[in-house]
Formats: structure tokens, C-alpha cells, sequence
């Protein structure tokens, strides 16, 4: 019964209790698909039906993540597809506090998706956080709850994902040239302008950038907008 309790698997060389991080990125990945296909249904359909569902798995995974990750649906799935690759241990603790905040940030999310459903700019804001912060974890092992913990710790956590907290000396192949440096700043800020420019600078030439604009509007804006729709719709029927 104390087994089933104790957080993190206890391995052989190792001081504290921990995890694979191969697995919690798989499952990052997996919940990141998820988390983008309800957007674009969001988006491109106008259905909130996926997400509901994606959302209610989302929070009750996490719930369990931090109670015992063992038996978390989406990091059983990342251990299927990652079960012939050599472990990468992890601390348990900083990975509990990490999901612990995605818990914080999923059961309100829950509740204004599923039961109570009122879209609006700061709760779209909300999933876009969210699906930052797996795209982080799943493409480049950064674990921004697990450095969280180390701020709150004072100290920095044991076997953090990379072994960024390990490590206090880079290899040449990991160190910018200056004409390296520069290219991959100049590459951030095209792919930045991009962005902004397709939001900013095409509104009415595409149905993705005219849907985004309407679900960021505030109530009373979209109010406005439905009524002067209304409006031109009946000026269209005198016509």
C-alpha cells in the first residue's frame, strides 16, 4: 500500500524518486494534437464539441498525473510509443508540481467549456498557454513548471529533463557563432512578424483570421458585430 502511494519509481542509482521524461514527452505530444484539432474544429467548424470532450480528458488526466502518474491515460499511451527507447529519468517532484499548475489551469477550463460555456479572449488565451506549454515539453524537454519549482525551491531540482541542471558547461556544438546567433535572431523575429502580419494585416481575406477576430471581441463587441451582421442581413432582404 506504501508503494502505491510513493510518487515516482525508485531506480537504482539514483537519489530521489523519478520519472521518465521520454513518456511525459510523448504524452505532451499526444495532448498537444489534441488540444490543436479542437482549435481548428473551434475555429474552422464552429463547434466546441471536441474541445468539451479533449477538455474533460485533459483535466481529469492531470488529476491523476498528481496523484499517481502509473495509471494517467495519456502517459500510459506515451509509454506504448516510446517503450523500446532507453528511459530518461526525471525528478518527480518538479514533473508533480509542473502538472500540479496544468491541473490549476484545467478545471476552470473545465467548468467555462463543459458546464457552464462562455467563450471569450482571456479563456482562449487560457488553451493557447496551455498548448504552449505542451509544445515546449513535447519538442524541445522544457519543463517551464519544473523551472517554476526551481525558482520556489531556491535550489535547483535533481535530474531535471535534458540534465540542464547537471550541466554548467556547454559543448562547442551546443555554443552560437556570431553569424549563427544572428541568423536564428533574424529567423525569430520573420516567423514573430509573420504572425502578427497574418492577423493584423489580411482580416477579411481569410475565414481563419475573420473567426479569430470575432472570438477575441469582448461581450459588447460581439453584440455590436451580431447586430450590424443582423443589420446588413435585413438591408440585403430589402434589396
Amino acid at each position: 500500500m506504501n508503494e502505491f502511494f510513493a510518487y515516482g519509481e525508485k531506480v537504482p542509482g539514483y537519489e530521489v524518486r523519478v520519472l521518465n521524461e521520454r513518456e511525459a514527452r510523448a504524452a505532451a505530444a499526444i495532448l498537444f494534437v489534441g488540444a490543436f484539432l479542437g482549435l481548428v474544429n473551434g475555429v474552422m467548424l464552429g463547434t466546441a464539441v471536441f474541445s468539451k470532450y479533449f477538455v474533460t480528458f485533459f483535466a481529469i488526466d492531470f488529476t491523476i498525473r498528481i496523484i499517481q502518474p502509473r495509471y494517467a491515460p495519456s502517459l500510459l499511451l506515451g509509454r506504448f510509443f516510446v517503450r523500446n527507447q532507453t528511459p530518461e529519468y526525471v525528478g518527480a517532484a518538479q514533473k508533480r508540481f509542473a502538472w500540479a499548475l496544468g491541473m490549476i489551469l484545467a478545471w476552470p477550463m473545465f467548468y467555462y467549456l463543459v458546464i457552464d460555456f462562455q467563450p471569450n479572449p482571456l479563456k482562449v488565451l487560457v488553451c493557447l498557454i496551455c498548448m504552449a506549454l505542451l509544445f515546449f515539453e513535447a519538442a524541445f524537454s522544457i519543463c517551464l513548471g519544473c523551472k517554476i519549482f526551481g525558482w520556489i525551491k531556491r535550489k535547483d531540482p535533481k535530474y531535471c529533463p535534458g540534465g540542464v541542471c547537471e550541466m554548467n558547461i556547454k559543448e562547442p556544438v551546443q555554443k552560437f557563432t556570431p553569424a549563427q546567433a544572428a541568423i536564428t535572431i533574424l529567423t525569430a523575429f520573420i516567423m514573430f512578424y509573420g504572425i502578427y502580419a497574418y492577423f493584423t494585416k489580411l482580416p477579411d481575406r481569410t475565414a481563419f483570421t475573420k473567426k479569430m477576430k470575432v472570438l477575441m471581441m469582448s461581450d459588447e463587441e460581439l453584440q455590436r458585430h451580431e447586430d450590424a451582421k443582423a443589420d446588413a442581413e435585413f438591408d440585403n432582404e430589402d434589396f
